[in-house]
């Protein structure tokens, strides 16, 4: 592998394992936040419980987060130091605002959310919690504003061969940000609702034989994840079509790419799935099953429109961007070479498929254990915890797979020309990389991958041991007991 190839896997491995963290960490805080505003308004001591653990779980969770997004700040200038002096003069402003809100904001109050029990007055204590909750949705806007430039570059000038930024606010205002906000957002809910659902479920059966006084924490928590993410997959259904019908305008290569639609239709066919490679010059021949005129209904709005294949587009963009490569020794291989518009097409076609397959295996399964705990029953059969468990990663892979679709989807740029924006305003992925060897960005892959690998295991053991410890691991100690307390001392 050459040196884009390699940089590109180091950068994709990274972002794809802390965006792992991210959603979990933004979803859960939201609903930590809703359970202690229940317990603060009732008095029930059944919300501050589920407070305590999922706080808990929230927190080992933020901590890998913070560990492995700081990596993604250095990846700019380790391997892609060109494109980092390309995007510079926009980033610059709205990952300012995200490193104000994340580490001053979102950091404060979560240190006084974390400090604060029995030492803050209620309210404030509970002000806190709803703080560097909604702080950590503003720092994914800042983050997503960022990539959504480079989808479609607005609020800039072309000065000296870059973009200069002109208006902050076109950049924050983005269109293409304003829906992938939503949708992001959306399907941190998403997350989180299944990771309540599956472990709230396991210790339902647990404790199915025994008067636990937990019990109630558990159902209440199903049923909270439970609703949460049904209510989640509806937003994302809705604000995913908003999504798709703004790529169709601004990145249609993308789209048609996903379809593995080579020709262009009218009215255009909506592929189920397909059997074979559709890699293949001749994709269209290998799909097996379609919904006639969907495609141009999701598109367009309208089931009689056109939409255009690949095959069209490539010449529409080598009229428009190029046949090849600039001449440039940092292009190495590529330089005067073809461009090769279209993305890889089994990516990006089962990308989005095993998106929208996993995000709606997440909403069956949240449906499925809420019907089968409905009243006060709880399934004996020994799938039941383990398929609940399982669940827990549908809504992880989707999120997984839609950023992979999104990413792939826009090679061979690493910042998307705007079609109807400033001219010149766009970088190919080729053109980013910083000046390296295969053999130092080898070096750095695999000591990241190791690094992360490491911190998984980490993860997974810390968040193990804390569910399979219950309430009973969060709780604060009984002062009559003479016995240590087995928690860390900033626990609550």
């Amino acid at each position: 592998m050459d040196v884009v190839e390699l940089a590109r896997w180091q950068f994709g491995i990274t972002t794809v394992y802390h965006f792992l963290m991210v959603p979990l960490t933004i979803g859960m805080a939201v609903l930590v936040a809703g359970m202690q505003t229940a317990w603060v308004r009732t008095g029930n001591p059944k919300y501050l419980r589920m407070t305590k653990f999922w706080g808990k779980v929230l927190l080992v969770n933020f901590a890998m987060g913070v560990v492995t997004g700081i990596v993604q700040e250095f990846q700019f200038g380790m391997a892609w130091s060109e494109y980092s002096r390309f995007v510079g003069d926009v980033f610059g402003a709205p990952l300012a605002m995200e490193g104000l809100v994340a580490f001053f904001v979102e950091s404060t109050f979560l240190g006084l959310w974390i400090f604060g029990w029995d030492r803050l007055p209620q309210r404030v204590h509970l002000a806190c919690a709803w703080a560097f909750s909604l702080a950590s949705m503003a720092s994914a806007y800042f983050i997503l504003a960022a990539n959504s430039w480079m989808q479609h570059p607005v609020g800039v000038t072309l000065v000296a061969g870059k973009p200069r930024l002109t208006s902050i606010w076109a950049v924050l205002g983005n269109n293409t940000a304003l829906v992938a906000i939503p949708h992001t957002v959306t399907g941190c809910f998403a997350v989180a609702g299944t990771f309540l659902v599956g472990i709230g479920a396991w210790h339902l059966w647990r404790k199915r034989d025994a008067g636990d006084e937990d019990r109630p924490v558990w159902r209440a928590s199903v049923k909270l994840g439970g609703w949460v993410g049904l209510v989640a997959f509806a937003g994302l259904s809705i604000t995913g079509d908003m999504q798709g019908k703004l790529m169709f305008e601004q990145q249609p290569m993308k789209m048609a790419a996903a379809e593995a639609l080579c020709h262009t239709e009218q009215p255009a066919s909506f592929s189920i799935f397909a059997v074979g490679d559709v890699g293949r010059a001749d994709c269209e021949s290998v799909k097996s099953i379609t919904v006639p005129a969907l495609l141009s209904f999701l598109a367009h709005n309208d089931f009689s429109t056109e939409v255009r294949g690949v095959d069209d587009l490539v010449q529409q963009y080598r009229d428009r961007y190029g046949a090849n490569y600039p001449v440039d020794d940092r292009l190495g291989e590529l330089s005067g070479k073809p461009i090769d518009y279209v993305p890889n097409l089994p990516v990006t076609y089962w990308g989005f498929r095993l998106m929208i397959g996993f995000g709606a295996l997440a909403a069956l399964g949240a449906a499925a254990v809420l019907w089968f705990t409905r009243g006060s029953r709880i399934p004996r059969s020994k799938w039941f915890p383990r398929l609940a468990l399982l669940g827990i990663a549908t809504p992880f892979l989707a999120n997984s797979f839609g950023w992979i679709f999104t990413e792939m989807g826009r090679q061979p740029f690493v910042v998307v020309p705007n079609p109807t924006g400033v001219d010149g305003v766009w970088m190919f992925t080729a053109q980013g990389v910083s000046g390296l060897t295969t053999g130092e960005v080898w070096t750095s892959l695999i000591t990241l991958t190791l690094v992360y690998g490491l911190l998984a295991v980490v993860e997974v053991f810390l968040l193990t041991r804390y569910v399979r410890a219950g309430v009973p691991g969060v709780m604060p100690p009984d002062p009559t007991d003479d016995k240590p307390a087995d928690q860390l001392a900033f626990a609550y």
